[in-house]
This record gives structure tokens, C-alpha cells and sequence, in this order.
């Protein structure tokens, strides 16, 4: 496969010629060393990228839809060889990997599908004087920004959209996990996406990078998936020419689970919202309310289940749980471990570490959490769960509402209009209701708060893509 930057359809080596080296989380060995991008190759690509995206503008939404129906079709092709690479940069477990490519194509067969059903229109003006128009013309060139954990379908759920309306794309991978993002671009050049489209950049170094590439005239977009931290950078340095932005930050979700809901159900629920791609998720289950009546035999019964989960490299047959990404994420898990027990919680499973070689941690339930423990307030991004008992609906919920982030939320009941009044008032952007997953190209994705502007997937994700021109006619 391809270790070089990929620029106006042209595979080469950075302009420094520096390298970055890519890491796999389960042995912490090297499997491969990729071409490292400067500035100046961020420049040179937004040159390409506006250079084609005039022409790319101008085919026909067919004629786009056609293209990015063939880029959905090359995924499934390459479904095994994919889900290999993520496993051996990421280290999810294959079968989550596998599960991440389906998504990862289908935001391409939704967007061809979206790409013919751009909707602009016409009335008249109130006075009788003239015609109002209304069209969604692209933006131009789009910067998009990826985090490493989920190698593919972060990428595909910005790129589908931006293709299918019309942009070109300059992308900045992950440097944890950059090996999935060139092995896309390789198989989009045969899925027949004209040349100088899709521009791949791995760096070093984000910020000369980041910097270098919005304060080129042609772009007029960034993307990002990321943290809220360095979401609020990007924010700001973007503000300073204005620029479109599109942002799917950090998570905080309240996992909620009431007397009357099938425990058994939530139980499994929670494995899903916590436990999927090694609980490396930005809309994983982040804290656990439940109920009094139900609290100590969610506990046990979580605690039973996440037992039973095999932990190991994603390639061995039968892991559930893989590493982290690196050494770092172990100790911030296990630092917000310790101080949750410290403070009084209880250690219903795990607890710690997992000795090497790889960067493991063991799943871990925590019973008796108090809501105030910082474990309740950081996003894990690890196999922890923190279980707070609650008596008082009114409370919990401005407990779970207690929080900077609102992308995610989960509740379990059997009675949906309970169900659905906590739902409604819930301050998050997205809510599963008796389901642990709710990810789907043709819903609307993101979050309130600082969790993140705009929304991805849906109708509403290729406008998002778009501007919006009104023309004001006489005839």
C-alpha cells in the first residue's frame, strides 16, 4: 500500500521528507513509516484541490452520484483488508473494525443517493415585485480534520458529503492511524474520483499544518472530529477568515436506566454504548445512572457481562475488548480510576492496568459514584463504567444535564412516555432510547453544547456542505 502524501492525484513524499512512525497499540512495535506533510505540502494541496473542485462543480449531480456509488462499492470489496489495517494501527477488535467499514461505505451510498436531491427554490415576493431564488451552490475547498478512532468512517462521514455537493477536499489523517486513510485514498483514484479531488496529508506538526491550509484563498471550509479542546483552537484560528465550520466534539454521555426497565436489556444496551471499538467512542456511555430499586443488580449484572469479555489484540479470534491507543491513555484511564475509588466508590470488576506488552486496561464497573467525582466529568474513552444510584428523576436528570458536552444520551424503560418526557429534556444532540447504538448515515449526527456545530449524516449533512445564494429575478 501507499506511504506517501497524496497530492493532485500524485503519490510522493513530504517536502522535509520527514517521516512519522505508526505504531500498533496491542505490541507497541512499528508496522509502518508514511511520508510526514509540511506546510508547504498543505498549501500545495489546497492548490490542487481548488483547481479541481471548479470542474467537479460543474459535472452533473448524477454524474457525481455514479462516482460515489462506485467508492461505496470498492469499500465492500476491500471490507477484510481494511478492517485488518484499522486493527493493526487502532487495535479495535476485527469484527468492531469489519462493522466500521459497512458504516464507513454507506455514508458514500447515502450521499450518492443525496447528491441528485439538492434543493434550491423559487417564489415570489410578497411586494409582486420580483422572483426570489434560493440555490445551494458548494463551498469550495474543504479542510477536513480526522481522529484516530475510527480511521475510516471519520473520514467517509465528512468526504461523502463533501464530494457529493460539489467540494474538493484537502484531509489531514490521524497520526496515531493514518495507514486506513491512504489505503482509501488508493481505492477512491480506482473508484474513478477524478484527480486532485481528495488530497491526503499526514503530519507532525497540526498546527503549522491547520494553519497553513485555512489561510489558503481557496479554502472556505474545515471539518473536524476531534476533542473539545483542541475543537475550540481550530474554532478560533478558523474565525480569523471566517470560515464555514462543521465541528463533532467531545462527549459526556448519561447512560440512564429506571426501576421498570428490563435490566437484562440494559445491560446488553450497555455493552454496546460502552464497550463497542474498545469504548474508544465519542458517544460511549460515560456515566451510569441507575435507579435505586435496580441499582446494585445493574451493578452486578454489567459487571458479570464486561467480565466475560475477552481482552487481547483485535486479531486474535474472539476479542471484545482491544488496547488504547498508546501508554498515555492508559495512565489518564487509570488516573480517574483511582481517584473515583478514592473518593468512596466501590470496585465492582477490574481496576487497573493490564501488564504488557500493548497498552491494555482491564473493563472496569464502578459502583456507589458519587456525581461529583471527576471520573463523572472527563471523557473516559475507556472501558470504565461508573455507576451512580439515584432516587430523585428530577434530580438525576439536571445531574446528567450538568455538563459543558451534549452530544450523547442513553435511557431504559419500559414505559416510552416516561421514556420519552426524559428524553425531550435531556440536553444532548442525540438520544438512545432502549438502544445502545443510534450511529446511522441517515440520521442526523452531532451535539449540543461544546459537543459540537452542525450536524453530519441526514438530509441535513450534505447542506452543510453548501451555501445558500439568493437571486433576486425579473422577468
Amino acid at each position: 500500500m501507499k506511504t506517501q502524501l497524496l497530492i493532485d492525484g500524485t503519490w510522493r513524499d513530504g517536502a522535509d521528507g520527514d517521516q512519522i512512525s505508526v505504531l500498533n497499540p496491542a505490541t507497541g512495535d512499528e508496522v509502518a513509516s508514511i511520508a510526514a506533510g509540511t506546510p508547504a505540502d498543505a498549501v500545495a494541496a489546497c492548490d490542487a484541490a481548488a483547481a479541481a473542485q471548479r470542474g467537479w462543480a460543474a459535472t452533473a449531480p448524477r454524474v457525481r452520484a455514479e462516482v460515489l456509488r462506485n467508492c461505496f462499492q470498492i469499500l465492500i470489496d476491500h471490507t477484510d483488508e481494511l478492517a485488518e489495517l484499522i486493527t493493526l494501527e487502532h487495535g479495535k477488535p476485527l469484527a468492531d473494525a469489519k462493522g466500521e467499514i459497512a458504516y464507513a461505505a454507506e455514508f458514500f451510498r447515502w450521499n450518492s443517493e443525496e447528491a441528485v436531491r439538492i434543493r434550491g427554490s423559487i417564489s415570489t415576493a410578497p411586494g409582486g415585485a420580483n422572483k426570489i431564488i434560493v440555490r445551494h451552490p458548494p463551498v469550495g475547498v474543504v479542510v477536513i480534520v480526522t481522529p484516530w478512532n475510527f480511521p475510516a468512517a471519520m473520514i467517509t462521514r465528512k468526504l461523502a458529503p463533501a464530494l457529493a455537493a460539489g467540494n474538493a477536499v484537502v484531509i489531514k489523517p490521524p497520526r496515531e492511524a493514518p495507514l486506513t486513510a491512504l489505503r482509501i485514498g488508493e481505492l477512491l483514484e480506482q473508484a474513478g474520483v477524478p484527480t486532485g479531488l481528495v488530497n491526503l496529508v499526514p503530519t507532525k506538526d497540526s498546527g503549522a499544518w491547520f494553519g497553513a491550509a485555512v489561510d489558503h484563498k481557496a479554502t472556505r471550509m474545515v471539518s473536524f472530529t476531534g476533542s473539545t479542546e483542541v475543537g475550540r483552537v481550530l474554532l478560533a484560528r478558523a474565525a480569523q477568515r471566517v470560515l464555514k465550520v462543521c465541528m463533532e466534539l467531545g462527549g459526556n454521555a448519561p447512560f440512564i436506566v429506571f426501576d421498570d426497565a428490563d435490566v437484562e436489556a440494559a445491560v446488553e444496551g450497555a455493552l454496546v454504548a460502552k464497550m463497542r471499538h474498545s469504548a474508544e467512542t465519542c458517544t460511549a456511555a460515560n456515566r451510569f445512572f441507575a435507579q435505586a430499586g435496580v441499582a446494585d443488580e445493574f451493578t452486578e449484572k454489567l459487571a458479570t457481562a464486561m467480565g466475560a469479555m475477552k481482552v487481547g489484540s483485535g486479531m486474535e479470534p474472539g476479542v471484545q475488548c482491544g488496547p488504547m491507543i498508546n501508554a498515555g491513555a492508559v495512565d489518564s484511564i487509570d488516573g480517574l480510576v483511582k481517584a473515583a475509588v478514592g473518593a468512596g466508590a466501590t470496585t465492582a470488576l477490574g481496576g487497573g492496568p493490564v501488564s504488557g506488552p500493548g497498552f491494555f486496561y482491564e473493563p472496569t464497573v464502578l459502583g456507589n459514584v458519587s456525581p461529583q467525582s471527576p471520573i463523572t466529568e472527563a471523557e473516559i474513552f475507556g472501558p470504565v463504567a461508573p455507576v451512580i444510584p439515584f432516587t430523585d428523576t428530577d434530580l438525576m436528570i439536571s445531574q446528567a444535564n450538568n455538563t459543558e458536552m451534549g452530544l450523547a444520551a442513553y435511557v431504559y424503560t419500559q414505559n416510552i412516555g416516561l421514556g420519552l418526557s426524559v428524553s425531550e429534556r435531556l440536553e444532548s444532540g442525540m438520544v438512545g432510547l432502549n438502544r445502545g447504538a443510534m450511529s446511522d448515515p441517515a440520521a442526523p449526527f452531532g451535539g449540543m453544547k461544546q459537543s459540537g456545530l452542525g450536524r453530519e449524516g441526514a438530509s441535513e449533512g450534505i447542506y452543510e456542505f453548501c451555501e445558500t445564494q439568493y437571486i433576486a429575478a425579473s422577468w
